[in-house]
This record gives C-alpha cells, sequence and structure tokens, in this order.
C-alpha cells in the first residue's frame, strides 16, 4: 500500500513565519540578557572585586588601614550631620564640597569667558593663530600647582591664588577645541558667507557657533574635569575650608577613613559635573556625544 504526503504551500509558509518569529524572540531575548549583564552585573562584579582587594589590603596591614566596613560606619557618621559649623577649620563635609565648588564655579567661569572668545579669534584668523599657538604650546603642558606660587604672589590670598590656578589649568582645553572647531567648518559654509557679504559678527552668531558648537562642548567638558582635579590639589597647599583641605587636615589627624570618604566623594561629584555637562551637549547639539 503506497501512502502520498502532500505538503500544503500555505501551511508549510505559516510553519516557516512561526519559526522565523521564535528564533527572532529568542536573539532579541539573548540581546536583553547580554545588556542587563553589561550594564548591571559586569559593574557590580568591578565593585566587588574593588572591595575584595580592599578587604584584603586591611587585612595585611593590621589596624593601619580601614575595612570597607568600618569606612562605611564612618561614612554614615560624616554625612548625619553634613553642614555643622564649630569654627573656621572645623566644618561638617557639606560645606567643604560648596566652598571646592564655588572656586571651580569662579575659576571655570572666568576661563570660559575668556577662553571661548580666544578660541573663536585664533581659529578664524590666521595671524592670531600664529602669534599665540606657540605660548599655548609652552604653558599647556605647565603642572598646575607651578601656578599657585604666582597666584599666592599676585593676589596676596589663599582663595584667590586657588581661583586663579583653576582658570589657568580650564582654559587650555576651551581655547584649543574651540579653535579646532573654527578651522574645521566647511570651507562652502565661508563661501556663502562671503557671497552675501555678511559682516564679521554675523559670521560668528549665525555661521561659526552652531557648527563650533560641539568642539566647544567637548573643551567645556575636559575644563571642569581639569579644574576639579586642581581644586583638591590647590586647597592641600592654601589651607582654608574645601575637600582638598579636609582631606590634607584628616591625614595631619590620621583618620585614613575619612581620606577614604573623601576620595570617593571627589569621584562622585567629577562624575556627576560630567554627566551634567554630556546631557547640556545633548540638549544643543544633534550628535551622539559620548562619554
Amino acid at each position: 500500500m503506497v501512502s502520498a504526503v502532500f505538503h500544503s504551500p500555505a501551511l508549510t509558509s505559516t510553519t516557516s513565519e512561526a519559526t522565523s518569529a521564535a528564533s527572532l524572540k529568542q536573539r532579541q531575548q539573548k540581546m536583553r540578557q547580554r545588556a542587563f549583564l553589561l550594564t548591571w552585573i559586569s559593574p557590580l562584579f568591578g565593585f566587588a572585586l574593588l572591595l575584595a582587594v580592599w578587604s584584603l589590603v586591611a587585612l595585611k596591614s593590621g589596624n593601619a588601614f580601614p575595612t570597607p566596613w568600618e569606612t562605611f560606619k564612618q561614612a554614615y557618621v560624616v554625612f548625619s550631620d553634613p553642614f555643622y559649623n564649630n569654627g573656621p577649620n572645623d566644618q561638617g563635609i557639606g560645606w567643604n564640597i560648596y566652598s571646592s565648588l564655588k572656586r571651580v564655579a569662579l575659576g571655570f567661569g572666568l576661563a570660559a569667558l575668556v577662553g571661548i572668545p580666544a578660541g573663536f579669534v585664533i581659529g578664524r584668523f590666521e595671524w592670531a593663530s600664529r602669534m599665540f599657538n606657540p605660548l599655548i604650546s609652552l604653558l599647556r603642558p605647565v603642572s598646575p600647582l607651578a601656578w599657585l606660587p604666582i597666584g599666592l604672589l599676585v593676589f596676596k590670598g589663599a582663595n584667590p591664588a586657588a581661583i586663579w590656578t583653576i582658570f589657568i589649568c580650564s582654559i587650555w582645553p576651551m581655547i584649543i577645541n574651540t579653535a579646532v572647531g573654527v578651522q574645521r567648518v566647511p570651507s562652502d559654509y565661508m563661501n556663502v558667507a562671503r557671497v552675501l557679504n555678511l559682516s564679521e559678527r554675523k559670521i560668528m552668531s549665525v555661521i561659526l557657533f552652531p557648527a563650533v558648537l560641539p568642539y566647544m562642548l567637548t573643551g567645556v567638558r575636559l575644563s571642569v574635569g581639569t579644574a576639579w582635579l586642581v581644586i583638591v590639589a590647590a586647597e592641600m597647599l592654601t589651607g582654608g575650608v574645601g575637600i582638598g583641605f579636609w582631606v590634607w587636615d584628616e591625614w595631619n589627624n590620621l583618620n585614613v577613613k575619612n581620606i577614604i570618604i573623601a576620595i570617593f566623594i571627589i569621584g562622585l561629584v567629577g562624575l556627576l559635573l560630567e554627566y551634567l555637562l554630556i546631557r547640556l551637549a545633548r540638549a544643543f547639539t544633534f550628535e551622539d556625544i559620548k562619554a
């Protein structure tokens, strides 16, 4: 007895579509699992490794180096009253962070007011580029702390000297990135400006500024990171109120737990500043600006 099996084309097509849909769903599920691992599990393993190394160092050093748990308990004490004020040299961590951020805002703001227009001029005019590029190349690699004695000599005060140090060290990324952005504006844009006989002010505001904005914001991001690094070192030397002075004062008191807490605070504040600038950059540009 011979039996024949007939396959309907419609049935075959339906089976193939179902298989494809199941395969696609499986791939999407694997992609979600991979994204979850990369986003959450991998960083957790990194922090676990840090805690393991930290615990091992604390174990090997005896009581000289605090354990993660001891540091966590001390952090709870520090942040339970962050804004106490018992005098100029005994203030809460909140006031120290505020003082440092205020100095960074002043020095960084002055650097932006000078550096961004200077970058436009250097990028726009060849004579300015030839005049200032050698000076920038000479002064940019100078260590931030080398500028601090100059500030103390000129301004006769620790606070303005720290602001001066932030200013002089954070100005270079803004000048360089803005100038590079101006120089990379397509020549067709400038040809159109010449045909329309636009004034220099119109060229700056209508053509150059929108095209240079991504470069300028990159310079701002680099500058604010530099400013936050510099203020910690400057405050260690100048004293007063600030996160850098707090680290140095805790070292003089041999309070290693507070020093470790300050390290994490400095890192978190720097991360927050960079995140805010990334959000600002994405709000004003159409490009996918990555951290």
